[in-house]
């Protein structure tokens, strides 16, 4: 037997935890039994090892004892928050991130957070810590496990809200903190678990012995699950061999005969009284495909009721089910084996051999369990009696003519060959006809084969008969060797017809996902999700996903006239709330012409795939049920990957409105302030008279005012998408000249060069849009030029493009960097942090340039320093025609 192999995928999960913090969580039956004073126990021995540890948050409720074990620690304190007129203290999370401990002390895991948190539950603040290298401890009480909600509330009578989801105990090390029922009951009656008046109400209720018992044993079944889970996991990463058996892991072996209802109803009550999970198999053989359209619904029965019964239900293809049943069962590390075993001849078990003998002789360390079946039927002996029909007529013409071939090619060189090649020859039909038509074909082969060869060949020639006691060997071994090479060449076919269909399967699936890998649009995957699944499974498909209201509406669909009536949307809406399936097939709502199969992820539930036989029969075949199963899981990774790339971009659509109203803000207080100072104190002045000064000090202040009101005004329309184009054929001469009129004020102190020649071609722009382009970059080089220096505004048409620049003499752009002046409310250094302004002016003739489908750059002059702005009018915007019909 070959060494085991570590398993990748436990590898994986065990790789996922490298730089991830460790749980532990402490769990108890009920509260009182000492869950958190066992946890600051052990944070402080942490603490006195030389462990870096702080608390989180503990929740004391007024008990002196649990009070006093947090002296010592390190408390980061807690961030208020305000809801409804209160005030609600919760744990900082950002505190603690920031302050970054080794480990953190969490209190109640399954605490609620007020509203306005980052996480609405603990366990997910939890989760943030852990993936931030931060150990964790904290507390749970079992009545807070989700799987186990229902099972406490119907003894107890109480339901609990706040949960804590089982994939949360996968990766922790659980640690139970129990003391016996009537020891907790003494600690209540003494007022250290509740108030006294909450004491004697709580005895009478929830805290009865009896619920005690019940819940001390849920949590120790619960810490053993956690535990054997953990240990398998180890197991499996190490490759290590055994079954491991810490705990019981029973399968129960399913297959398509009658009465496998009731081995499945025997497994249950067996993984009942052992307490340990089970598992219901069907090995996929290659007699599978042999199986009628009874045979696949009530095989698809009995893996119902499993599911229904609470076992996992699992199919793995193999060649023969012994082999698939051994295989399954080493890798479970399974410890219990529930079988039937059907009522077979004698000549059967001597021909096939016992499934049951050889399981119990070859899977040692598993307890097998035995059921007798019911004899089968005559429906399905005629059945059994159909799946053995012959071979195909055309098989047994094609192997007829094989053997006649091989006969003359043997006769034409009997001359050359002797009595033992010729035998040999005959083999050649046998292996040709077991590999391309089956196991009986083949043994045709052979005895057709024996027939010709003592015909035609064993002296006497021309007779059955055999004279030679040599001869007659030859025959019987040439039979014995044709059925020894029919049931080798036919057990390989069944082996590579195996083989095919699980290729057949991972290339679907393979497929399947890498046409919708792709797609970034929800509503054109979901179409494709159920074109692809309509294509594969021959079904009806129907994705229906949440309305914003809460009601489920259809997404996509694969038939445009499928149909839903009241039974459908009701066995959706279950499938949609519960996260398992419902609908025909389901053990709910079956009267549903649909089966409903739940797109969850982790805890989510995304929408309800529903699939449906448009001949009105069970809607996916038994065989076909794991292929479904897998196609749903990849849709609901599709789609949830759809709707985190939308939170993303609307996290960032809100992370750029956030930056853009901060520093919108910062512009209003202090880049609008300055000019409206400057207004009020001339205005504060015009009491003891009016000068020339004053009044140019208002007007310029108030044009400078007006100018950034005015690119706020156009920011906000570029990102409303308001822009409206009024293109017309401009000259750019004239366009030059009114934009440095109308900058004169900002250009004062600088002597401004117009260096656009006349003989310069129109261009096709709009002249509002084109005209805000030149003052704003007339403005900027008026700022940030030298005082005194010179402006030009150069204009050139060269390589079949026109080229129109603004230069100024200055500190320049910061090299690598001049892109950067195009960014909204962006300042560089050495520019606008000097010379003032909202950093909105070149953001805006960027925006126009482009929306009039012009390019603009940003760079240093070669000739001397300063800045160089360049708009670029590109071929397509060049009136060649010096006299257009637009203007004619």
């Amino acid at each position: 037997m070959q060494p085991r192999r570590p398993d990748p995928e436990a590898l994986l999960r065990a790789a996922a935890q490298e730089g991830r913090g460790r749980l532990k969580i402490f769990l108890g039956a009920a509260p009182g039994v000492g869950k958190t004073c066992e946890m600051l126990s052990e944070g402080m021995a942490r603490r006195r090892d030389g462990v870096d540890v702080v608390i989180g948050v503990v929740e004391t409720h007024g008990r002196t004892e649990t009070e006093a074990l947090t002296r010592g620690h390190e408390i980061v304190p807690r961030r208020e928050v305000a809801y409804e007129g209160r005030t609600l203290r919760e744990m900082d999370l950002d505190a603690i991130l920031a302050r970054a401990p080794r480990l953190v002390l969490v209190d109640e895991l399954a605490h609620t957070n007020a509203p306005g948190s980052r996480h609405p539950k603990r366990h997910q603040d939890v989760a943030e810590l852990l993936a931030a290298g931060i150990d964790v401890y904290s507390t749970v009480n079992i009545q807070h496990v989700e799987s186990l909600n229902d099972v406490v509330a119907s003894f107890t009578r109480v339901r609990v809200r706040e949960t804590v989801p089982d994939s949360v105990f996968e990766t922790a090390e659980i640690e139970v903190v129990d003391i016996p029922p009537d020891e907790l009951i003494e600690r209540l009656k003494a007022g250290k678990v509740y108030l006294p008046q909450e004491a004697t109400r709580a005895l009478g209720h929830f805290f009865s012995k009896s619920n005690l018992s019940a819940l001390r044993e849920l949590a120790l079944r619960r810490a053993a699950q956690a535990v054997d889970a953990r240990m398998l996991d180890d197991v499996r990463a190490l490759g290590l061999g055994g079954t491991w058996a810490g705990g019981d892991r029973i399968v129960v072996a399913i297959n398509e005969l009658p009465g496998c209802d009731a081995l499945v109803r025997a497994a249950k009550r067996v993984a009942d009284g052992l307490r340990g999970p089970w598992t219901a198999l069907f090995v996929d053989t290659p007699r599978t495909a042999q199986f009628t359209d009874e045979d696949h619904a009530r095989l698809a029965a009995t893996m119902t009721l499993a599911a229904q019964l609470g076992a996992a239900v699992a199919t793995v293809p193999a060649p023969n089910a012994v082999e698939g049943i051994q295989s399954f069962l080493t890798d479970a590390r399974a410890t219990q084996l529930v079988i039937g075993k059907s009522h077979r001849s004698r000549w059967f078990e001597l021909r096939h051999g016992s499934v049951v003998d050889r399981l119990i002789r070859d899977t040692p360390g598993v307890t097998v369990h035995v059921l007798p079946m019911p004899a089968a039927s005559d429906a399905g002996r005629v059945a059994g009696r159909r799946h053995r029909q012959p071979g195909t007529p055309v098989g047994y013409a094609v192997t007829t003519f094989l053997v006649a071939a091989i006969t003359g090619i043997a006769t034409a060189l009997f001359h050359i060959l002797d009595l033992g090649n010729v035998a040999l020859l005959y083999l050649l039909p046998v292996m040709v006809a077991a590999s391309l038509y089956g196991l009986r074909t083949g043994l045709y082969a052979g005895l057709v084969s024996s027939l010709a060869y003592n015909f035609f060949f064993l002296p006497p020639v021309g007779t059955f008969s055999v004279n030679n006691p040599e001869n007659i060997l030859s025959v019987f071994v040439l039979l014995g060797i044709a059925f020894a090479t029919s049931q080798l060449t036919g057990r390989v076919r069944a082996q590579a017809d195996l083989a095919t269909a699980g290729a057949r399967t991972n290339a679907t699936l393979a497929g399947f996902v890498r046409q919708i890998a792709a797609v970034n649009d929800r509503d054109v995957a979901a179409q494709m999700i159920c074109d692809d699944l309509r294509r594969l499974l021959q079904v009806q498909v129907v994705l229906l996903s949440a309305a914003p209201g809460g009601s489920l509406d259809v997404l996509a669909a694969s038939d445009p006239g499928y149909r839903l009536d009241t039974m459908d949307l009701a066995a959706a809406r279950w499938a949609f709330d519960t996260g398992s399936p419902a609908g025909k097939g389901s053990g709910t709502l079956a009267a549903s012409e649909w089966l409903f199969q739940p797109l969850k992820v982790g805890d989510r539930v995304l929408g309800v795939l529903g699939v449906a036989n448009e001949a009105g029969g069970d809607p996916v075949r038994a065989d076909r049920l794991p292929l479904l199963s897998s196609l749903v899981d990849q849709s609901a990774l599709v789609l949830e990957r759809l709707r985190l790339q939308a939170e993303m971009r609307d996290v960032d659509v809100v992370r750029t409105r956030d930056r853009l109203r901060a520093a919108l803000l910062s512009s209003v207080s202090h880049d609008l302030r300055t000019p409206l100072t400057a207004v009020i104190a001339a205005a504060a002045q015009l009491r003891d008279g009016a000068t020339p000064e004053l009044i140019g000090t208002i007007e310029s202040e108030a044009a400078r005012l007006n100018r950034f009101v005015a690119n706020l005004l156009d920011m906000a329309r570029v990102e409303a998408g308001a822009l409206k184009l009024n293109v017309e054929a401009t000259d750019l001469g004239d366009a030059v000249a009114g934009a440095a009129h109308d900058a004169r004020r900002a250009l004062e102190g600088h002597d401004v060069r117009l260096d656009v020649p006349p003989d310069l071609p129109l261009v096709r722009v709009d002249p509002q849009l084109l005209h805000h382009c030149l003052l704003n970059l007339l403005d900027n080089a008026g700022r940030y030029g030298d005082p005194g220096t010179g402006i030009v505004v150069e204009g050139r048409n060269r390589f079949g493009e026109l080229r129109l620049a603004v230069l100024d003499h200055g500190p320049g752009l910061p090299p690598g960097r001049e892109g950067e002046v195009f960014e909204t409310f962006r300042r560089l250094e050495g520019s606008d942090r000097v010379a003032g302004g909202t950093g909105l002016g070149l953001a805006i003739v960027k925006a126009f340039a482009e929306a009039m489908g012009l390019d603009v750059e940003a760079g240093n002059r070669a000739d001397t320093s300063g800045a160089a702005f360049t708009l670029i009018f590109p071929a397509a915007l060049i009136v060649r025609d010096p006299l257009p019909e637009s203007l004619a």
